[in-house]
């Protein structure tokens, strides 16, 4: 219907990137601030809490900034879908959540880092 927004893709991708970026970048630091009690809320040690702290900065910062963007992506996918795993499996939380987030929350991350992935992250990247 609008043929001639296609000449911005690449700059929603970018955007998009950006998004991802900021909400994982700051739930990874939110894991590294204090690994014990972040690790106590969402159930897991310690060590499991700031590697998830590192995976999530270091993807979110490679999916913000272009670098290796489709590795990045993969590893934030597999995160998420460990998200949706334990909401679904072990919290029992429904698609829409009743105290908190439901997983739907993290499926829309499982998208948008299909779509980086698929993409390779558009024309705004540093590194392929």
């Amino acid at each position: 219907m609008f043929p001639q927004l296609a000449r911005f893709t690449d700059l929603g991708l970018l955007l998009m990137r950006l998004m991802i970026g900021v909400v994982f970048v700051a739930s990874g630091y939110s894991h590294l601030k204090d690994p014990g009690t972040r690790g106590k809320s969402i159930g897991m040690g310690q060590g499991f809490t700031i590697f998830l702290g590192i995976a999530e900065v270091g993807g979110g910062l490679g999916v913000t900034f272009g670098v290796l963007t489709q590795l990045a992506a993969i590893g934030l996918i597999l995160i998420m879908l460990g998200a949706i795993q334990k909401k679904i499996f072990v919290w029992h939380t429904g698609f829409w959540g009743e105290k908190a987030s439901g997983w739907h929350y993290d499926l829309l991350f499982v998208v948008m880092n299909l779509v980086i992935l698929l993409t390779n992250g558009g024309a705004y990247v540093l590194l392929r």
